[in-house]
Parts: C-alpha cells; structure tokens; sequence
C-alpha cells in the first residue's frame, strides 16, 4: 500500500471515548491525554472528545477545552451547547421515531451532525441532509456484540444508500479476537474499515468481518486502492475508542502506518 492510500484510509479514524468504559477516566485525566495527544498530532485520531451531555457542566469547569467535541446525548433533552465546539451530536433513536423524526425535533444548528444510533437490524433509509447513523459494535456483555451477517446488512445499506455512519463500542483491537471474559469475539476496527472497503468494490462484507486471520485482512488492507479508501473513508466517518494509544500500536505493529504514527 502506498503512503497516500494509507493515509486516506486511515487518517482521522479514532475518536477519543476516554471517559467512556472500560477506560472510564475522570475528567480531569480525559481532558489532559487529549491535550497531549493534540501535542503529538497524530494524523490517525481526530482529536474529537466524546462527552455525554450529562458531563458538559464538568467539563466546562475545567480549564482545557478540547478542539472539537463530540456530544454524546444520555440526557432527557438536548442541553445548551452553543459556547463549545460540538461538531457531532450522537444520540439513540427513541422507540416508535423516525430518524427523519428526531432529526427534526433537535433541530440542530448549521455545521453539527446528527447521528442517529439505530441497531444493525434497525436500517433507516432517505435520511436528511447532514444526519448519519451510528451503529454499536459491543459493550460489557455478550449479547451487546452484534452478529457480522447483521453488521453485514448494516454496511451494505450504507453503501448502497451513501449513508455515512459512525461506530462505538467493542472495537478495542484491530483485529477480530475472542475475549475469554466475555466469551464471544470482539469485532476489529481494521475488520470494519476493510469490510467497508470490500462492500465498496462490490464484494460481501461479512467474511473480512468475520476473518481472525492477521496475515489476510493485512493483505486485504493493502490492497485497498486510493479511490476505494477515500469513498470507504466518506462512508466510515470515524470510531470511539477509550484508547487513543492502542489503535496507533496495533497499526503500526501491522505495518500499516509509519513508525512515528505508534508514537
């Protein structure tokens, strides 16, 4: 893979989730390892911090104020936000609503996306301008692990209605792997973002979903052409991760950034 198609592919991929499980961090911890990652401009992270509404008033007690914001809404309503750079607005759709629905009762301002978090079975098509779904990929139990022919038909929706969709949750590793604690496979960042890129040139994404093997879904990655990654990339906006570090680790451990990226 050349260095232009890897960046493409993989340039501003992770959100920081830092207060989000299993990391959970305070605040104040959250706050200071987005401030060094900002420092280190690592072109792989966004540098975008999720926040649940429920948390903006701490975070608006504290000093340093991230670059851009992502608001995670886990609140009865929509709080005030129009003195921070929220640049994403993520919320569950509510039972018996329409995307079209919510999207219209927010009411968001010019320059904020909604994404609407639906379940991989749950597809919602025609979707307003500047709204986008987001899909779940795990949590802190087995059955919040969604099937790959079920996250399958997730990706092949958003392909073939341009939808753009952001994941969350699970995806603590590159790769596909079994957690023993949980008993159930993790799904893999890399394992979406290639599957993304298979579904984009015509092909069933649920094999490079499901694929453990590091060797193939490396080749697969690699092979992923310029004009393929930066649609694949307008599709897959991003990704929360509650590491900011072990992304950059594993893709470089795989050879698919320079070195300087782990750092």
């Amino acid at each position: 893979m050349s260095v232009q198609t890897a960046t493409s592919l993989y340039t501003a991929l992770v959100d920081d989730a830092g207060l989000f499980p299993p990391t959970s961090l305070h605040m104040d911890e959250a706050l200071a390892r987005n401030r060094r990652d900002l420092e280190r401009d690592s072109r792989i992270l966004t540098h975008r911090f999720l926040c649940p509404a429920s948390r903006l008033d701490r975070l608006r007690g504290m000093d340093y104020r991230p670059r851009r914001i992502g608001l995670i809404v886990d609140t009865s309503t929509l709080p005030d936000f129009a003195d921070l750079p929220v640049d994403y607005v993520e919320m569950r759709l509510p039972a018996d609503t329409t995307v079209a629905e919510l999207a219209e009762r927010l009411a968001l301002a010019d320059g904020i996306r909604l994404f609407a978090e639906v379940p991989p079975r749950k597809l919602a098509l025609d979707l307003p301008d500047r709204v986008g779904l987001k899909v779940r990929c795990g949590g802190t139990t087995a059955d919040a692990f969604p099937a790959v022919e079920h996250l399958g038909q997730f990706i092949r929706s958003c392909v073939e209605g341009g939808i753009p969709f952001k994941a969350s949750a699970g995806l603590h590793h590159a790769v596909r792997h079994f957690d023993p604690s949980l008993g159930v496979d993790r799904h893999g960042f890399l394992n979406l973002l290639v599957a993304v890129c298979e579904t984009v040139e015509g092909r069933d994404p649920v094999p490079a979903l499901r694929t453990t093997d590091v060797g193939h879904l490396v080749r697969l990655a690699q092979a992923v052409q310029e004009d393929t990654a930066r649609q694949a990339r307008r599709l897959m906006v991003s990704y929360g991760s509650c590491s900011t570090s072990a992304p950059l680790a594993d893709l470089r451990a795989l050879g698919l950034v320079d070195e300087e990226e782990g750092l």
